[in-house]
């Protein structure tokens, strides 16, 4: 299968575990396909990083593409959260295999691989038209209490070391509580700004810098130290106090503070994959 088959099928498909899968590989290309991103890949330039480029997340994409339709899969059969870590690592796995051993996607793997299981499971319920608000509480309702023991197990990944080193609030917290950056500031961005009237570059470009400004981005930590974080987060919440992109200047002065990132090699990892699973949630939900 060639991208130009992989990314053509319509923006919405009937609930199924195959569209819900086929949807969270489109919206990581949304996410890749977006620029200027502040220190993140994009296909025109490689970020804040010297061991991945476009190529790499696009070989990531293609051996994780059928991982998404399991898990929703897995998620709609009724799966526990062991299983659905077994669809994970073996996906882990796949994209390690692709990507020559470089990390392209393990956030996403975990944070959206999660909500493709809730939607697999709020299919039950959703009579097709799947919300946001029930596919949150899908979350928390079959897989919070795994999802909170979860979180008070140490991290031995770099993002993990970097939140307990920092009192973050990691990952595996994020997705105990229900993924609170996700549908209470990211969500409401992305949509907020395409009913501005904004095109969908700039209302997810809107969207990522509302997400730096107040994610706990282990990715920014791991790089940069609690410093780096809290100077990423005053770039966006500045940018954004200035009017944020839809400014005739937005666009210049956002790649000027990619330029920053870069700079000081920052990469908020985790603001690209929380955009990505906003844009996942437009592509599968009736509304917000």
């Amino acid at each position: 299968m060639n991208a130009s088959a992989l990314f053509a099928l319509p923006r919405r498909e009937p609930l199924t575990p195959a569209a819900i899968g086929r949807a969270a590989t489109l919206a990581l290309h949304d996410e890749l396909a977006l620029a200027p991103k502040p220190g993140l890949v994009t296909l025109l330039d490689n970020g804040s990083h010297d061991d991945m480029d476009a190529h790499s997340f696009m070989r990531s994409l293609f051996a994780l593409r059928h991982y998404f339709t399991q898990i929703a899969q897995a998620g709609h059969d009724g799966a526990g959260l062991a299983v659905l870590e077994q669809c994970g690592i073996a996906a882990e796995a796949r994209m390690l295999q692709a990507t020559g051993g470089i990390n392209t996607h393990r956030g996403a793997i975990f944070m959206i691989g999660l909500l493709c299981a809730a939607a697999g499971a709020a299919m039950h319920v959703s009579g097709g038209a799947l919300h946001p608000a029930l596919l949150r509480a899908t979350l928390r309702q079959h897989w919070g209490e795994a999802l909170t023991l979860r979180s008070q197990r140490a991290s031995t990944l770099p993002g993990g070391v970097a939140s307990r080193r920092y009192g973050l609030r990691g990952a595996s917290e994020e997705a105990a509580l229900g993924f609170p950056v996700l549908f209470d500031t990211t969500l409401p961005a992305l949509t907020t700004a395409l009913g501005r009237g904004l095109q969908p570059r700039e209302a997810r470009l809107e969207a990522l810098m509302h997400t730096i400004a107040v994610l706990d981005d282990s990715n920014l930590a791991h790089r940069g130290g609690l410093e780096g974080l809290r100077h990423a987060q005053q770039l966006a919440q500045g940018f954004l106090a200035r009017g944020g992109i839809a400014r005739p200047e937005g666009l210049d002065e956002l790649q000027a503070i990619a330029d920053a990132f870069v700079a000081r090699r920052l990469s908020p990892g985790g603001a690209a994959d929380t955009l990505a699973a906003a844009c996942w949630i437009t592509r599968i939900c009736a509304r917000p």
